[in-house]
C-alpha cells in the first residue's frame, strides 16, 4: 500500500510530486532543495548553508513518517558544481556519523530554482 507523506516542516512540492512516499516499509523522499519551509525562499549563503537546509528538510520528512537518519539506506546528491563536493560532504557527514548510507553524487548542469544542491533519500525499516 502506498502512503503519501507530507509535513509543513519541509518545503511544499514545486511540481507534481509528493514530499515522500512510503510503501512496504520503505520511504522514498523526493529530492530536497534548500528552501526554508517557514519563508518559502531559498536560504542565503553558499553550499554549506544550502546543504544544511536540505538536510533539515530531509530530517523533517523522516520525522513526519516515523523514521530518522539511522534508517536512511541510500542518498543521491546532485551538485551544480563538483567543486562544492568537499564542503557539501562536511555538512552531509554530520548527519551520518556512523554507518552512513550508500550514496551517489553527480555534477549536473542546473538544478531547480538555481540552487547549488539537491538530495534525494531512501530510508527503510
Amino acid at each position: 500500500m502506498k502512503k503519501v507523506i507530507h509535513t509543513e516542516h519541509a518545503p511544499k512540492a514545486v511540481g507534481p510530486y509528493s514530499q515522500a512516499i512510503e510503501t512496504n516499509g520503505t520511504l522514498y523522499i523526493s529530492g530536497q532543495i534548500p528552501i526554508d519551509p517557514a519563508t518559502g525562499k531559498i536560504v542565503e549563503g553558499g553550499i554549506k548553508e544550502q546543504t544544511e537546509q536540505v538536510m533539515k528538510n530531509i530530517g523533517a520528512i523522516l520525522k513526519a513518517a516515523g523514521y530518522n537518519f539511522t534508517d536512511v539506506v541510500k542518498s543521491t546528491c546532485l551538485l551544480s558544481d563538483m567543486d562544492n563536493f568537499v564542503p557539501m560532504n562536511e555538512v552531509y557527514g554530520k548527519y551520518y556519523p556512523e554507518n552512513p548510507p550508500a550514496r551517489a553524487a553527480y555534477g549536473v548542469v542546473r538544478l531547480p530554482l538555481g540552487v547549488l544542491v539537491e538530495i534525494e533519500t531512501i530510508a527503510a525499516r
